[in-house]
């Protein structure tokens, strides 16, 4: 398992022999670079990836809270200072843990384990398709999601329609709803899959799409109300 890549920023030399004793000692960190200044981190962090900054607060020229504000995206933060007083403001920047000098090993775990825990919170979301492929006339086709209007069942074959044009396809309603994101499409009839964001108006039971009105089924209709509220 890869390691997550962190840097020491502090102005002491004593403070590096310490943490860089605990980085040593933790299966979960590697120690890429030293830095005594904000000019050297910046430095470092314009051509380098690192996951988590062990930064000092108080330091000349620049301090570890001007440093931070100075960064767009900054990398996970755990603070190490001896003084206190900056504990409240450094949660705005969205530091992982705050360690009071002298560091203990087991506080400092205890703050490796925050941000290990932090990390582990954040699931990537798969990104949502942005077409939907269908079979039309022997050929593959793909057509934009962000351009259908509703999806309507007809017989043994489904219509897929755009203001453009009206595509026809083998297949069924179920089978469509499967392969377009619910985030952006409802069912609201055995026979209808509408575009949420599409809908102008629903009203006695039927909504409006770009002048069409369909019909909402009775056990459709909540599930409409909701997603529409929550548009």
């Amino acid at each position: 398992m890869e390691k997550n890549r962190c840097i020491v920023v502090d102005d002491e030399p004593a403070a590096h022999y310490v943490l860089v004793n605990y980085i040593e000692r933790s299966a979960d960190l590697e120690l890429v670079a030293q830095c005594y200044n904000a000019f050297e981190a910046l430095e470092y962090l314009r051509n380098n990836r690192v996951d988590l900054i062990f930064l000092d607060i108080d330091m000349p020229e620049i301090t570890g809270m001007e440093f931070l504000k100075m960064l767009d995206n900054p990398p996970k933060t755990i603070l190490t200072t001896a003084y206190s007083e900056y504990a409240l403001e450094s949660y705005d920047y969205g530091v992982v843990d705050y360690l009071l000098k002298p560091i203990s090993f087991p506080r400092f775990i205890k703050a490796v384990q925050r941000f290990l825990s932090f990390n582990q919170s954040i699931i990537p979301q798969e990104e949502e398709p942005k077409t939907i492929s269908i079979r039309m006339d022997g050929r593959l086709i793909e057509v934009k999601l962000s351009q259908i209007d509703f999806i309507q069942s007809f017989g043994n074959y489904v219509k897929i329609v755009t203001p453009a044009q009206t595509y026809l396809t083998a297949s069924t309603t179920q089978q469509i709803l499967t392969q377009v994101p619910a985030s952006k499409f409802v069912r609201i009839h055995k026979s209808y899959i509408a575009s949420i964001n599409k809908v102008s108006k629903y009203e006695h039971g039927m909504v409006q799409i770009n002048n069409m009105s369909l019909p909402v089924g009775i056990t459709f209709r909540r599930e409409l109300q909701e997603r529409l509220g929550n548009r």
